[in-house]
C-alpha cells in the first residue's frame, strides 16, 4: 500500500528546492566560509531523502535516475584527479591554483581548483550517503 499524502507532497516539492538552493549556496561558498563539499553533499542528501520520505523511493528513483554508487565513485575520481592536477603542474598534491576574473554584473570573481576538489567531495558524499540510506531501507 502506498502512502500518499498531499499537504506533505506538495509542501516537500518547495522545501526541496529551497534545500537545493541552500547546499548549492553552501557548496560554493565553502572555500572562504564554513560549509563546502562536504556539508554541501548531505544537505542534498537530505533533500533526496525527504523526497524519499514524502514520496515512495521508487518513485523518486524513477525521477532522479542516478546511480548512487558510480555517483560516488566518480566524486572521488574528480578529487583524485584535482590533486594529480597539482602534481604534474610541478606542484604539490592538492596544491591550490587560482586567479580573479572579471564577469559582468557579478564583478572580480575568484576562481579556484580547490573548487573542483569541492565538487568531487559533494558528488562522493551524496552517493556514499544514499548508497547507506538505500541499503538500510531496502524491504526487500
Amino acid at each position: 500500500m502506498r502512502f500518499t499524502n498531499v499537504i506533505l507532497q506538495t509542501a516537500t516539492k518547495v522545501i526541496v528546492f529551497i534545500i537545493l538552493t541552500f547546499a548549492l549556496q553552501v557548496l560554493f561558498s565553502g572555500h572562504h566560509n564554513p560549509g563546502g563539499g562536504f556539508v554541501g553533499g548531505l544537505v542534498t542528501a537530505s533533500a533526496i531523502i525527504l523526497l524519499m520520505l514524502a514520496y515512495d523511493s521508487r518513485t523518486v528513483r524513477d525521477v532522479l535516475p542516478v546511480h548512487f554508487r558510480r555517483l560516488g565513485a566518480f566524486g572521488i575520481l574528480i578529487a583524485v584527479l584535482t590533486g594529480c592536477a597539482a602534481m604534474l603542474a610541478g606542484s604539490p598534491f592538492l596544491d591550490q591554483v587560482f586567479s580573479h576574473v572579471e564577469l559582468p554584473l557579478i564583478g572580480d570573481m575568484e576562481l579556484a581548483s580547490a573548487i573542483l576538489f569541492d565538487v568531487g567531495v559533494f558528488f562522493t558524499v551524496i552517493g556514499t550517503t544514499m548508497t547507506i540510506i538505500s541499503a538500510i531501507s531496502e524491504d526487500e
